[in-house]
């Protein structure tokens, strides 16, 4: 990690600092920080059930990595570890990682662990803290799973600053503005809710919302709304990073029905405020990356983010570990020294680690591959997070899915999108693991499971893991959302509403409601009151990506700006500021192509012939051929191209507002038959395309599709006379 980020150079050069000379000193001149290594929640089963989860992977570095270089960074000195489950573990780690506290290159004067035997929750953690009288002065509260290149500076200054106005000024809390926007790291499962003054940064009362609720709506007492002006957000991201003074230990203690530390204990002191008589503030921050991987599907988002260089300096080949060796090569790919990769394979937008081995014909993309791993002859392996020594046998294929440490998946296996493959199963050859399936040698209570041969084959050992029964029933519908590393409500049968509404605990009648109206009536440029609006579906909103997206492509393609060296750029950009899915990328290109062609034959004194239009907006343009082959369809794989066909095939389906079915139709042929020419899609795409039955849905989409039949029989003409050729 460099020397020179933030205030990290300074406390790394000055080593072990020395000893306060004098007993007496006050203790709040060293800054301290407590990292919560264990939240005692399931999300991250089965793979914590036999290592600790600050100690995943993410991107090929233990998650306590990137947290430590965050206190690091913002000169830290004095570091408490409290640890849960596998505390062992993460005490060995530390002492032999370069922030030993006996180690020279460790920044702080001070590392030490606490264990809590008994311990069920935060909440007991930080009441155990109130009682060993080791926090002097503030302290940063943060968890072990935290990813942030924030500077804490302003905040730390800013509550020095209320603090010394104010002695009840007792928390602030960093959070990070995100805009109303599907945001990646941006929970889907709870949306939490700060109402603040923005006048003094106070935060006035705290809720969540989440997609499982019927009503979509917060209870407010009508005292929180008598100020002049609040604001009402949802468009946050709470990193959990609180700046405390030891009165937030003293908070925790008195209550023993505290165990979170937003829904219990932020809700409950807000409340309650007027009886406690402290106050609690926010930062708002609008520069900088922070995220808690307190998820699967947060955990897969995070990777994108390091590994696409949104949270520099956090990225692969910042090298955080000793002995790591990563380079950014060709191809987005961040590759350690001692990789072995066949020529014939390909790697895109992937990370590989020290000692992996890939075989010939195979195909990574989108992927993290540990250490020690070996990938056979003709893999396919996307969008998915392959761990240390795991193996992937001949002829695999991984879709979105985890593979845990040592794992095996046989030769001709399947893991569909969803999978979790928990450390050290091993799947048997030709097995076919389901979407969402979660397979593991462990039950829930650490012991070993009966291997299931009708699941992993007869020579496969692991069995289906089932998650464990929460308390409450809301928490178990939560579990169920939050568990899986794909995001989805399929499984839950949810009303169609999408009204949401602002109430507070009073009755509607009532004439003291009036301060929730005069709310309604701020200025609405700095009141997020339209926040509360939600969907219900669950699935993310990219109507501005895809605009966005296909605004810039035709400004290219016109030739008003730019290349498409620098709009790919642009649109991988625009992507994963919003989140947007493979489906959505496709369909963007397409758009923006099929419109360019349409615009040609449409032009009022220079109509182009369907044809010659669809050649003119494919080739003027150098670089375009290259970017819908790369951007577009994203790979040789058969389901991409037919995808990617059928993405085409519905543009020019959406174009018949504007010309004729018919010249839409000769529109789709003739581009789907410059993209066969310059070796965008391939033959086995094309008929893959033709025989899927969703080219044929609707009243349109048949219609077009006929023009392209003189184009399908050729192909397969051409093919049986290159089967007779072979045969002769």
């Amino acid at each position: 990690m460099s020397q020179s980020k933030g205030g990290r150079g300074g406390a790394a050069a000055k080593g072990k600092k020395p000893g306060k000379s004098g007993g007496e000193e006050k203790r709040d001149d060293a800054l301290q920080a407590v990292v919560i290594a264990d939240d005692f929640r399931t999300r991250f089963l089965p793979f914590s059930l036999d290592k600790p989860r600050c100690l995943l992977p993410l991107a090929n570095a233990p998650l306590i990595e990137y947290t430590l270089e965050f206190l690091a960074m913002n000169d830290v000195q004095e570091v408490y570890i409290y640890c849960g489950a596998h505390h062992e573990q993460i005490e060995h780690y530390i002492h032999n990682s370069r922030w030993s506290p006996i180690s020279h290159s460790c920044p702080f004067t001070t590392l030490d662990f606490i264990r809590v035997a008994d311990a069920r929750s935060v909440g007991d953690f930080l009441r155990d803290l109130d009682t060993r009288n080791i926090i002097g002065g503030d302290f940063v509260l943060v968890h072990g799973d935290l990813v942030s290149n924030l500077s804490l500076a302003g905040a730390l200054a800013a509550h020095k600053a209320r603090r010394e106005a104010n002695r009840d000024s007792c928390m602030t809390m960093v959070l990070r503005e995100a805009g109303q926007e599907d945001h990646r790291t941006k929970s889907k499962t709870t949306t939490p809710v700060f109402v603040v003054d923005p006048r003094k940064n106070r935060c006035l009362h705290y809720g969540e919302m989440t997609p499982l609720q019927t009503d979509h709506y917060i209870n407010l007492d009508p005292t929180v709304l008598e100020g002049s002006e609040v604001e009402v957000r949802s468009d946050l991201i709470d990193p959990q990073i609180d700046i405390c003074t030891p009165d937030v230990l003293a908070l925790w203690s008195e209550s023993f029905d505290y165990e979170t530390p937003r829904a219990n204990f932020l809700h409950g002191v807000l409340k309650d405020w007027e009886l406690n008589g402290k106050f609690i503030h926010t930062e708002i921050v609008d520069q900088g990356y922070c995220a808690r991987a307190t998820s699967l599907q947060i955990y897969d988002a995070i990777t994108r983010d390091v590994q696409g260089r949104w949270a520099y300096p956090f990225t692969p080949d910042c090298n955080l570990l000793k002995g790591q060796t990563y380079q950014l090569l060709d191809d987005d790919v961040y590759q350690e020294d001692d990789v072995f990769i066949d020529e014939d394979s390909i790697i895109k937008d992937a990370i590989v680690g020290q000692g992996t081995n890939v075989g010939f014909d195979s195909v990574i993309r989108n992927s993290t591959i540990g250490r020690n791993c070996k990938i056979g002859n003709s893999v396919r392996i996307t969008n998915s997070f392959i761990w240390d020594g795991a193996e992937i046998d001949d002829g695999a294929v991984v879709e979105h899915a985890v593979i845990g440490d040592a794992a095996y998946v046989g030769k001709g296996v399947t893991v569909h999108e969803g999978a979790l493959v928990s450390n050290g199963v091993r799947i048997g050859e030709k097995s076919n693991i389901g979407a969402s399936t979660v397979l593991s040698l462990l039950a829930h209570d650490r012991k070993p499971l009966e291997s299931q041969s009708q699941v992993v084959g007869a020579e496969g050992k692991g069995a289906i893991f089932r998650y464990p029964e929460e308390d409450d029933a809301g928490e178990e519908d939560l579990a169920r959302l939050e568990n899986p590393l794909i995001y989805s409500l399929e499984q839950f049968d949810l009303e169609g509403s999408s009204v949401s509404s602002f109430s507070s605990s009073i009755d509607d009648s009532d004439d003291d409601s009036e301060p929730a109206t005069s709310v309604q009536n701020q200025d609405m440029g700095r009141s997020r009151l339209s926040s509360f609006a939600s969907d219900d579906s669950g699935a993310p909103n990219f109507s501005s990506f895809h605009a966005d997206a296909v605004h810039g492509l035709l400004e290219v393609l016109r030739g008003s700006v730019g290349d498409f060296d620098s709009e790919k750029l642009e649109f991988t950009s625009l992507r994963l500021a919003n989140n947007a899915s493979d489906v959505a990328m496709r369909k963007a290109v397409a758009t923006a192509f099929v419109r360019r062609a349409v615009e040609l034959v449409n032009a009022e004194s220079s109509g182009l012939e369907p044809a010659k239009a669809v050649k003119e907006a494919l080739t003027s343009r150098e670089g375009a051929v290259a970017f819908v082959s790369d951007v577009g369809v994203g790979g040789d794989d058969v389901k991409e191209q037919l995808e990617f066909a059928l993405a085409v095939q519905r543009a020019c389906v959406s174009t018949v507002k504007v010309i004729d079915v018919a010249k839409a139709g000769n529109i789709l042929a003739a581009m789907l038959q410059q993209m066969y020419e310059h070796d965008i899609l391939e033959e086995e795409g094309l008929l893959a395309w033709w025989e899927d039955a969703r080219g044929q849905e609707g009243e349109d989409m048949p219609v077009v599709r006929a023009k392209c039949k003189p184009l399908i029989e050729w192909l397969e003409n051409a093919e049986e006379e290159s089967d007779d050729s072979d045969d002769d």
